[in-house]
C-alpha cells in the first residue's frame, strides 16, 4: 500500500510537518506516532519517514530513507495557457501535472476574459501539489503568471520545440518532434488569439498547430495537445 505523501520545504534528519499539510495529516488522515509517510522536497527524490510525535501545530517526522523517483519525465515541458473562466484553469493545471509537465504559465492576452490575482495563483499552486501527490510524482509543476502574451512567449524562448495552437490556421505549419528533449506549448483562452498575436509568436520561432476541424474548448485543447506531445516525447510508453 502506498504511503501518504507530503511536500516539505527542506529535508533534514528531523522534519516538522506544518501548515495545510499538517492539518490534512492530523484532521483528515489522523496520522500519529509510528505511521509511515513519504516526504517530497521537489528535488526529484522521495524520503521515507516515520511520525515521531504530534505537537499542537506540527507533526515531527524522522527521515529514515531516500530513493530517487522513477515517475518524473525525461522531457522538459512548459505549458502556457491563457487564463480561463471559472475553475477551468484548475482543471488544466491538474491534468498537466498528471501528464508530466515541469512548469505551467498562465497568461493574459487580447481576448482573455478571465483575470488572475495572488489568491487564484496560490490556489493553482495547491492544485498542482495535490495532483502531483495523487499521481505519485516527486515534483509539483511550478505555476507562474504572465501579465501579457509577450512575456509568456519569451519564457519559452530556449525550448527546443515551440508549439502554438492556433484556431484559425487551416493546417499545421510543422510536425511535433519525436523524442524531443524540451517542448513549450501555447494554448489560448476561450477567446483565442488575434492575427497579430500569432504573427508575434511566429516571429519568435513558434510553430503553428492545427488541432482539427472541430472547435475545441480551451481546456480540451490544452489537455489534448499535451497528451499528444507527451506521447511523441516518449513519456506515455
Amino acid at each position: 500500500m502506498a504511503r501518504n505523501r507530503f511536500f516539505v520545504e527542506k529535508i533534514a534528519e528531523e522534519v516538522a510537518l506544518t501548515g495545510d499539510e499538517f492539518r490534512h495529516a492530523k484532521n483528515v488522515l489522523r496520522l500519529g506516532a509510528g505511521d509511515e509517510v513519504t516526504l517530497l522536497d521537489g528535488s526529484g527524490a522521495e524520503y521515507a519517514a516515520v511520525v515521531a510525535r504530534a505537537e499542537k501545530n506540527a507533526l515531527i517526522l524522522h527521515v529514515v530513507g531516500e530513493a530517487p523517483s522513477d515517475r518524473e519525465p525525461a522531457a522538459d515541458v512548459l505549458l502556457l495557457i491563457g487564463a480561463l473562466k471559472g475553475d477551468k484553469t484548475e482543471l488544466v493545471v491538474q491534468k498537466a501535472a498528471e501528464l508530466g509537465v515541469n512548469r505551467i504559465g498562465v497568461f493574459s492576452s487580447r481576448y482573455c476574459a478571465a483575470y488572475m490575482n495572488e489568491n487564484k495563483l496560490e490556489r493553482l499552486r495547491r492544485v498542482s501539489r495535490e495532483a502531483a501527490k495523487q499521481c505519485m510524482r516527486a515534483r509539483a509543476p511550478e505555476v507562474v503568471y504572465f501579465e501579457d502574451l509577450e512575456s509568456a512567449l519569451n519564457a519559452g524562448s530556449e525550448y527546443e520545440n515551440k508549439l502554438f495552437a492556433c484556431e484559425f490556421l487551416r493546417k499545421s505549419e510543422g510536425e511535433i518532434a519525436q523524442d524531443g528533449t524540451s517542448y513549450c506549448l501555447v494554448v489560448g483562452s476561450e477567446g483565442g488569439f488575434t492575427e497579430e498575436e500569432w504573427a508575434r509568436a511566429k516571429a519568435l520561432g513558434y510553430t503553428g498547430l492545427f488541432l482539427g476541424k472541430r472547435i475545441l474548448r480551451a481546456e480540451t485543447a490544452a489537455i489534448a495537445l499535451l497528451a499528444i506531445v507527451m506521447e511523441k516525447a516518449g513519456e506515455l510508453k
